[in-house]
């Protein structure tokens, strides 16, 4: 196949500044594709908070023009210069650039370099897969960072503790929350729709929900301790109020910036607390932390709680659905079917 159906950005930028956006569906030749080792036809993308961005024109995602977004992508090799890979095998790749500065997902056909690709484990349909994407790996990647610092189900609840989740409603929250409590944890979802939203997370496994609003304001740098361990993918006020009230010795993974990108905190609950803050970057992770994750997301992700929290969509779809994952309408994980 030499022809295929693509979203296309194209932008004219100036001092970093977008002048002019477009963002349309296009039917394309192989001549259009990036170098890479493997060719790939594409089955599923979905869509990320980052391709709404870049979809919508916002600024610091799309670093080239024209660009196709997606910064996920799962199909067939159909083509490789790569031993590794051979046509027939079935791969995912999240984040490596794809969407950013190299044609990414939201295609019917891909070309990529086969470092960062990783097989999809066979208990996993291609659509499973997608659905679990760039926000489901780094919900796993999160967990695995809990574990690594020594959390255990058995000592939160020891405590009478809980492992709490910010954002809770969105790609990588849901499937956070899933994780957590197939494994065993006690959880407390956050979010911004507690009344919308409340049959949805305990459905997924929360066994307690706040506002987030109780953690959004500015608050004291030691609070009173409430949780064992946190996934936080909302950043500034929030993760500083998570920091305060993380109970000695916890863990909190951050991953999002979705209230913002600074952390008005004091180093008061490091160094009197012990807490352990981890960043987790789903898009330079090295393939063999890449491979752990896919494998675990493979047996600790109940399938029925997955197909509860995702939405299919064709690939026109996906541009006016940015608009809507940016203003928070969207939950859990949304799966483009790029042949639709």
């Amino acid at each position: 196949m030499s022809d295929f159906r693509a979203i296309v950005i194209e932008q004219e930028t100036e001092a970093g500044r977008i002048l002019a956006h477009t963002a349309e569906v296009r039917r394309l030749t192989d001549a259009f594709l990036m170098p890479g080792d493997v060719t790939i036809a594409v089955e599923f993308s979905d869509l990320n908070f980052k391709d709404g961005l870049a979809i919508a024109g916002k600024p610091g995602v799309a670093r080239v023009s024209p660009l196709i977004p997606g910064i996920d992508l799962v199909g067939t090799v159909e083509e490789s210069a790569d031993p590794r890979w051979q046509p027939g095998d079935r791969v995912v790749l999240n984040g490596d650039g794809i969407g950013e500065k190299h044609h990414g997902g939201l295609a019917e056909r891909a070309r990529v370099g086969g470092d960062a690709l990783v097989r999809v484990p066979d208990a996993l349909s291609s659509e499973q897969a997608a659905a679990i994407g760039t926000a489901g790996l780094t919900a796993m990647l999160a967990v695995l960072a809990l574990e690594r610092n020594g959390l255990d189900p058995d000592g939160v609840r020891e405590h009478g503790s809980s492992v709490l989740v910010t954002g809770a409603a969105g790609g990588v929250g849901s499937v956070a929350v899933a994780i957590l409590s197939r494994l065993g944890y006690p959880v407390t979802a956050s979010t911004g729709r507690v009344e919308e939203q409340s049959e949805y997370l305990t459905g997924l496994g929360a066994t307690a929900i706040i506002d987030r609003a109780e953690l959004a304001d500015p608050g004291k740098p030691l609070q009173s301790q409430r949780w064992s361990g946190a996934v936080d993918a909302v950043g500034s006020h929030t993760l500083a109020n998570v920091l305060a009230q993380t109970r000695y010795g916890g863990t909190v993974a951050a991953c999002g910036l979705a209230q913002g990108g600074d952390l008005p905190a004091t180093v008061m609950p490091f160094i009197l607390r012990a807490v352990t803050l981890v960043g987790i970057n789903s898009v330079e992770a090295p393939l063999a932390l890449r491979e752990t994750a896919w494998r675990r997301l493979a047996t600790d992700l109940d399938p029925e709680l997955l197909a509860r929290m995702t939405t299919v969509i064709p690939l026109a779809a996906a541009v006016p659905a940015a608009g809507d994952i940016l203003a928070g309408r969207l939950r859990g994980r949304t799966v483009v079917d790029v042949r639709a």
